[in-house]
Parts: C-alpha cells; sequence; structure tokens
C-alpha cells in the first residue's frame, strides 16, 4: 500500500504514506469526537488497520521489511544478458520496468469505480442519494455523480472525486 486516508466521522484528518497517516493520527491523542476513526486504502478504497503500536527499537534494514518476495522467473538468455547489463542488476531492473509500465498504464477504470464504491460504502452508505451515486459511478456518468454527492461532507465528497478519477469512460 502505498497511500491511505484517515477520517474521523466525516472529517478527512489525513492522506499519505502509512507512516505519515500514522504518525497524524497519533498526534490526535485519542480525541476522536467527530466519530469513529476509519482508515482506506487509497488504491483500493478499502478499509484498512493501521498498527498503531509504539514503534520498535530500529531494526537493521533488509529485504524482509521490503515485503520483497522470491519468486522464479524465465527468461530467454538474450533477456539474461541484457539484465546483466544493466545498473542496479535484474531484480532492480525489473522493478523499475514493471513500476514505469504501471504508472504509463493508468487507472484501470474498474478499479478505480470499486475503489470509489468500497470507500462510499464504508463512510457514506446511510447518506441520501448514495444508491443514486453508485449507480451514477457505475454507469460511468460523473456528472450526475458529482451532482449526487454535492452537498456532502467536503472531506468525503473530495476523497470521493479523487477515487473516482479514473473511472470515467472516455468518450
Amino acid at each position: 500500500m502505498d497511500s491511505c486516508t484517515a477520517f474521523a466521522g466525516d472529517i478527512w484528518i489525513a492522506s499519505g504514506a502509512p507512516d505519515d497517516v500514522r504518525e497524524t493520527i497519533r498526534a490526535l491523542d485519542g480525541d476522536h469526537a467527530a466519530g469513529p476513526l476509519l482508515v482506506f486504502d487509497d488504491e483500493t478504497g478499502r478499509q484498512i488497520d493501521l498498527d498503531m503500536r509504539p514503534d520498535e527499537p530500529a531494526r537493521p534494514r533488509g529485504r524482509p521489511r521490503l515485503g520483497v518476495v522470491a519468486r522464479e522467473v524465465t527468461l530467454l538468455p538474450r533477456h539474461w544478458e541484457w539484465l546483466r547489463a544493466q545498473r542496479g542488476g535484474a531484480s532492480v531492473t525489473l522493478r523499475r520496468l514493471i513500476d514505469d509500465a504501471r504508472q504509463k498504464q493508468g487507472r484501470d477504470p474498474r478499479a478505480a469505480r470499486d475503489a470509489t464504491y468500497h470507500f462510499l460504502s464504508a463512510i457514506a452508505g446511510d447518506r441520501p442519494g448514495y444508491e443514486e451515486a453508485i449507480r451514477a459511478l457505475y454507469a460511468g456518468d460523473q456528472a450526475r455523480f458529482g451532482a449526487l454527492i454535492a452537498d456532502w461532507t467536503v472531506g468525503v465528497r473530495e476523497h470521493a472525486l479523487s477515487l473516482a478519477n479514473g473511472a470515467w469512460l472516455q468518450g
């Protein structure tokens, strides 16, 4: 997970890297008078749990901390030759190529719609116009979706629009 967003009830608290959001939440000193504290993965829109335990003493850096998983890759000899010639070695080059491709590809409209749906289901399911907004979202009707959520609180509305950014059909 690259980024997440936290809400206390309807009030947007923080967005960013999980460690940064965790620090912002800790700074609240448990003052969630606006409502329950909810944190969402910005990629999937799903509610997540952040580990709020105090930080453990610093451990040496290493691959397990990064979440690196070893798997088999099968390539032709010419591919291995090319990878060996790259700066950083095969693993670094493959990670860089994948990250570049993901960034160029943009967000899949279906993934954007689903992320928006998961977020809104958790935080706005009881709001007026919720069901119609979800229908508009999946119909690709950006104008209707925007109109239906226009009266919702700023934080919820703006985060929903941000998640839905890639959901609209190009035409």
